[in-house]
Order: structure tokens, then sequence, then C-alpha cells
């Protein structure tokens, strides 16, 4: 029948398009597996541990250099028509460095207080110093805590060759060139030499230089390191200590148990060499860390500046800074490294960086810090490229001298209570009792873990009679996560119970002690003979007042300073400045050749910070 269905009725047939969609299909597979099949892992950010060996060069000469005195100096201050000197020397040679961001060769001396004709005695071993020779520029400077440093003047001393024969140089007189050096001191001392005779106008700094033979480092004659001595120095900052909410532990009335808010940072300079591994660069985990350690973008050139000004201010020299020396690593230079770190006391934990000179730089840290860059490594190297090493550390104190920290049987303080030490005793001075635990955490420059063994052993050369334990951040996390908070567990319970007071030692300037020396005469002939408590009041309320009227004169400084310092650097770059030129006829050679240096970058450190 014709109206009946078909069955099986005919398939329509196919469009020329679903073969074209068929092939993009498998095309679009093709391309996906593809792309996943050659897809690579994100490479690690650039940094960390820099495997470039030093370069090959024949073994140098060790020298000391001892920087006795200098005489006539300029006068920064016009009330007591004298200075604060110190010295800051800077050495070169001719040492071809891994990189050209290695950090030069630096040394200072303490500050003498209140002379133009300072005394100094200071000795500055230095090992592997090239045949052909070195450069040294120091640059004297004039210490002032309310305003920003004065430069005093520069003197530099060449050495064209060094040998067996060399008879180095015995005290000797080398005139100050003034050409760099603060106008108003120079015209203090003028108007001051108009009125006496015996006044001259130009300075002079005597050193001395003496070869103590060659240097016994095989063929490995690369590098030129800081033997000694190992001097060390510590600065306290009380504005920042209220900032940080950090507290320095004193003495009250009856013997009570107080705090003083204070920030302290140490310095210990080590006796090198620093082991050659020890070399890491900054990591670039972030796209303008590289602009902030080499200055180059806007935001890193803001965030390089703000660093050195921290870093400035955190290890500042004023007359609160206490400074110290050992000849050579000993048993009392471990002791006071205790001391700088308050034995095992109150469960502290501190950040350190190790340079590669040896300099090892190091405050507490800790979470309940308010001020989050205190615990920055780029701040304690001081924006430094490459350094030695880096991380953290906390001193145990263990129950038997015999044993190694984790044997059997030996306990450690704070994880357990022991007699013997704090927080109830004072603590042992045999340095055996107490144990380094000291780590590689440190996000900045990530050093390497497998060079921990090599960083134990110079730490075991230069603090004698102390245990070093040393710790991987990644694989020894839960242990060193497990003793940090123990750490700080003790910390909060033993800080329970403390009256805070106020510390008033922030320092004033020369200038400054005369004006408050001044007011308190006026004071006493105004009122009459006072009493004691009236005297002390009155004290402390003209010391505030002096110190806020010079945060005035402080910002205009540091402003007058950085312009100098930032047309300098623009002159320097336009080929317009030498150096050397116009500096006077003070500049000495022993043979002749020309010093190029960079310019300081840690002059004029101060307490600025306290006048905030």
């Amino acid at each position: 029948m014709e109206n009946e269905k078909d069955p099986h009725p005919s398939q329509p047939k196919d469009h020329r398009s679903d073969a074209f969609a068929t092939k993009f299909v498998d095309k679009t597979a093709s391309w996906q597996h593809k792309a996943t099949s050659n897809k690579k892992e994100k490479p690690p950010p650039a940094g960390g541990l820099d495997e470039t060996p030093v370069p090959d060069a024949p073994p140098g000469y060790t020298l000391k250099f001892i920087f006795h005195r200098a005489s006539s100096l300029p006068m920064a201050d016009i009330n007591s028509l004298s200075s604060d000197p110190y010295l800051y020397v800077q050495l070169n040679t001719a040492l071809t460095p891994r990189h050209k961001q290695d950090p030069y060769l630096r040394f200072r001396t303490p500050t003498i207080r209140r002379s133009t004709d300072p005394v100094w005695n200071c000795e500055w071993i230095v090992a592997n110093v090239p045949a052909t020779g070195f450069k040294l520029k120091a640059r004297i400077y004039d210490e002032d805590p309310a305003d920003h440093d004065d430069r005093l003047g520069n003197v530099h001393v060449h050495a064209d060759s060094l040998g067996d024969n060399w008879t180095g140089i015995r005290e000797q007189g080398y005139k100050i060139k003034k050409r760099m050096g603060s106008k108003r001191a120079y015209a203090i001392r003028g108007c001051a030499a108009m009125f006496s005779r015996g006044l001259e106008m130009s300075g002079t700094l005597f050193i001395s230089v003496e070869s103590l033979g060659k240097t016994d480092v095989g063929n490995n004659g690369g590098r030129a390191w800081t033997v000694g001595p190992c001097a060390w120095s510590r600065h306290l900052s009380p504005m920042i200590g209220r900032l940080a909410g950090t507290k320095e532990p004193g003495k009250g009335k009856a013997g009570s148990k107080t705090e003083q808010y204070n920030f302290q940072a140490n310095q210990i300079q080590l006796a090198g060499p620093v082991p050659s591994q020890l070399y890491h660069r900054y990591v670039e985990f972030k796209p303008f860390i590289a602009g902030m350690f080499t200055g180059t973008s806007l935001r890193g050139r803001i965030l390089n500046r703000a660093l050195h000004h921290q870093h400035s201010r955190i290890y500042n020299y004023d007359r609160t800074t206490v400074y110290g020396s050992f000849p050579s690593p000993s048993k009392d230079m471990t002791l006071q490294f205790l001391n700088l770190v308050h034995h095992d006391d109150g469960g502290r934990i501190f950040t350190y960086v190790l340079e590669l000179d040896g300099m090892w730089r190091f405050t507490e840290t800790g979470k309940e810090f308010g001020i989050d860059l205190l615990s920055k490594h780029t701040m304690h190297s001081d924006v430094n490229i490459y350094i030695a090493f880096s991380g953290e550390f906390f001193i145990r104190r263990l129950k038997t001298p015999n044993r190694e920290p984790g044997e059997s049987g030996q306990d450690t303080h704070p994880a357990t209570e022991i007699e013997g030490g704090p927080p109830h005793g004072d603590p042992p001075k045999d340095p055996a009792y107490y144990a380094l635990y000291i780590d590689n955490d440190s996000g900045t420059y990530r050093p390497s873990a497998k060079l921990l063994p090599l960083l134990k052993q110079f730490m075991q050369r230069n603090l004698p009679g102390l245990k070093v334990v040393t710790l991987d951040c990644v694989a020894d996390s839960e242990k060193m996560d497990k003793l940090k908070k123990e750490q700080r567990e003790r910390k909060k319970a033993e800080g329970k119970g403390t009256v805070l007071m106020q510390d008033d030692s922030s320092s004033l300037s020369s200038s400054d002690e005369e004006e408050l020396e001044e007011r308190m005469r006026e004071f006493g002939d105004a009122d009459g003979e006072k009493g004691g408590k009236d005297k002390e009041k009155k004290k402390r309320s003209l010391k505030r007042e002096i110190k806020e009227s010079k945060v005035g004169n402080w910002v205009h400084g540091d402003h007058v300073r950085e312009e100098r310092e930032t047309k300098e650097d623009m002159q320097r770059a336009d080929g317009e400045v030498k150096e050397g030129e116009g500096q006077g006829n003070g500049e000495v050679k022993q043979e002749g050749g020309e010093l190029m240096l960079k310019e300081d970058t840690t002059a004029g450190m101060n307490e600025k910070d306290e006048k905030r």
C-alpha cells in the first residue's frame, strides 16, 4: 500500500560542514596534548647560593694598619670648640672580585669625645694584600647624634708594591685634605685661629703600616680578609625600642626587677677568612626585589634609600654605644657574645647576617615586634647584594657541660627547668654550659642547607668553648618550630610581673649638653638653691625641651646631606668630579698612583630616630 511508511527510512546525507567540525575538534585535541606535554615547571627565582669560584691569584701579604692619632682637626661644635672624631677606613686592592657588587673591606674606630687632637691607637690586620700594593682612604668624621655626622677631611695612603723587603710606614703624618670637609667646621677653626696664634688650619693624621709576612693561603690568594682584632659594639635606641615593643632588663629601687624600652643591635667582627663557599645573593622572589637592591627603578630607589637609612639608625653610634675588642677568638670573646645575647635569659630569638668579611650583625626578633623591618635580613646587611650567610639563632643552657646537645640525659633550658641559672639565679660563666642553635631561615638570601657544616666550623673557631647546633629550616622544620615555640613561651612566662621604666639615657650632642648646663645654671640663679629632686625634675624637663627643639635642625641637616650626596653622585656619573681633583695639596702617595673609591654609604650613623 502506498500510504504505509517505510520501516527503514533512508539516512539524511552528511552536510559538508560536518567534516570541517570533526577536523577542528581533532586539531584542538592535538594542540591541547602538545601544550600539556611540553609544559615545563616554573624555574626557581634567581639568587641564593652562588658557586662562582674565587679568582686565582698568588698569595699576598698580611698587613697591620695602625691609626695612631690626629692633630689640629677642625671644630664641628661651636659651643665647646671641639669635635667628636672617628675614622672610617676603606681598603682597595687590585684583586679581582667574584662580582663587582662585592663589598669593600672597611674599618671604623671608636669615637673620641670632645677633642681636636684625638688619639685612637687602633689596629686593623688584613690578610692577603697582593704584591701590587694597596690604596687606603681614611675619612675623618665628627659624630653628632642630634644632626648629621660632618666629614672633617680625607687622607689617602698609596703603596704601589709590596715585597719581602718592604719597609712599611712608620707613624707618618699625612695632611688632611679639606676639600671634602665641612665648611662650617673649618670656618669655626678659622675664626678661632684669628684669636689664637697657636692654632693651625691644616690637620694631620698619623698612620703606620707594617708587613707581618706572606699570608699562608696556598695557591688561593684571590681575596683579602680581616684577621683582627675581633671588635664588637652594642648599639641602643630607646625610641625604636618603644616603637618595636622591646625592653632591656634593669634594676629599680630596692633591687626590684624592672625593664626599660630599648632596642639593642650588636656587631662582632669575626676572625677571617669566611669559607669561600659561603656566598649567597639576594633572591628575586618578587619583581621589585632587584630594583630594591640595585636602586634602578623608582620604587626600588625609594626602598633602597629607606633601608640604608634604617640600617644607619639601628646600628647608630652615640654616647651610649659600647665598644670593645679582642686580639683573637678566645673564651672571653665567647662570654662577651653571651652577654650581648643575655645568655639564655628570656627565651630570646635573634636574626643575623654574616657578611663576606666576617662582620656578624644581629638583633632580637619575634612575632611580637611592632616594626616588621627590624627583623629583615635586607636591613641588617645594609642592602648588600652578596653576603656569606643569614638566618636566626638562639641560646640554650645545658644541664652538664661535658655532653653534646641531644645526647641522652642532656636537658636544656628553657625547655626544662635547670638549677644554677636564669630565671632564679645568675647565669654560669663557663661557655661549655651553652649551645648556639643557628639556622638558615632567611627568605631574602635563602642560604643553602648543605653549607651548614661549614658555618658550624666557622662559628666554633670564632666562639671557643660554645657548642654549636645547626638546623635546616626545611628538613628540620618540625624540630626548629618546636624549639622556637619553647623559646617564645619562656619569654612570655619570664616577662610577667615586671615594671616598665622609660629609659632616659638617650644622648645629647656636646653642644646640647653645653646648653643644658647653661640653662641649669640659669635655673639655679633665678630660683635660688633647690633640692635634689627639683633639680633632677627640671633637668629632665630641659633635656626633653632641647631634644624637641632639635627636630627641625635634624630634618634640615639630613635633607641637606642627602642633596649634597645626590649632587656629588650625579657629577661623578657625568664625569665632572674626579677623585683627588680640587682637594687641596694634602694628597700623599708613597710611590704614586691614584685612588678611586666609592662614596661611603654608612657615614652619618647617628641617633636621629630618638628625635621622632
